[in-house]
């Protein structure tokens, strides 16, 4: 999985030499099939506009017209925040299986293993941040929109005790949806499981720094992902527990337009910074240096 971790695989997709005639008869067309790459642009969903993908990843997914970030998977983040040498991952081989049997379940586990080339909605492992190492965790909304189930809560607990362990600093990429449904009380536990492991990691006096990434909601909004030391997070992420409509359903008011964006829990007091994706991981580097990590463990 990790081999070519560092290199984008570029796909293809094929434009059809077929012309249409008089009757809409199909003519062929003597020129040869033309094959150009699969998403050549690509259109920001805030403001809509169309620029080359390659440009976009240049500017690490950002839009460069109004600035919108992007989502980002777990192996674009890894590719973008560690050092290229040297990243060594955690229980690459752990996967989600159907403890409860919910129609259905199963099926969806590898549809979605299909779809996002990855094994779970969450990626660990240790590596370094211009030199100074790291564990880390970084979760991918593009796996079941990065609900929270066993797996993913196992995965997060080994990453935090193997950070207590080697007394190395812990950084965790947070974005869900929440708790997993397929997976009901488990997956409910892995909110204490989680958090009880940071409480052991703080005890020994570990550095845990929390980004959160848009969306970041439920279950994981109500556990580690709010428990940093420093808790970070992008330009218009989303954060937060419950959705907007049930809150206004419930308290019966209208919500603020900006409610649960990372600005305004930075207003309230829910975050300790806002930082920009070009400086993140320069931020990132300071905040470890501050806090006396030192290269080459």
């Amino acid at each position: 999985m990790f081999k070519d971790l560092f290199q984008k695989k570029r796909k293809y997709a094929t434009i059809p030499s077929d012309r249409v005639g008089k009757g809409n008869e199909p003519v062929e067309n003597d020129r040869p099939r033309r094959e150009v790459p699969e998403g050549l642009m690509n259109k920001c969903p805030k403001c809509g506009t169309i620029q080359y993908s390659k440009e976009l990843e240049k500017n690490l997914k950002v839009c460069p017209n109004c600035d919108y970030h992007m989502r980002l998977n777990a192996m674009e983040r890894i590719r973008m925040l560690m050092d290229k040498e040297g990243f060594e991952e955690f229980d690459g081989g752990m996967v989600s299986v159907d403890p409860l049997q919910f129609p259905g379940y199963g099926t969806k586990l590898e549809q979605q293993r299909m779809k996002s080339g990855l094994r779970e909605a969450v990626v660990t492992g240790q590596g370094t941040i211009e030199g100074l190492p790291v564990v880390v965790a970084v979760m991918s909304f593009d796996f079941f929109t990065g609900s929270m189930g066993s797996v993913v809560g196992e995965k997060i607990t080994r990453a935090i005790e193997a950070a207590t362990e080697k007394d190395l600093p812990l950084i965790i990429f947070s974005t869900s949806g929440g708790a997993r449904m397929q997976e009901s009380i488990l997956s409910l536990m892995q909110m204490a499981k989680t958090s009880a492991a940071l409480s052991r990691f703080n005890e020994k006096g570990g550095l845990y720094i929390s980004v959160i990434t848009d969306p970041t909601t439920g279950g994981v909004s109500a556990s580690f992902a709010t428990l940093g030391d420093i808790n970070i997070a992008e330009p218009g992420a989303v954060f937060g527990f419950a959705g907007r409509i049930v809150i206004e359903q419930t308290i019966r008011q209208k919500l603020p337009d900006d409610f649960q964006t990372a600005e305004f829990n930075l207003a309230h007091g829910q975050l300790d910074l806002v930082v920009h994706r070009k400086e993140l991981r320069p931020m990132l580097y300071k905040l470890l240096e501050l806090h006396g990590v030192k290269g080459g463990n």
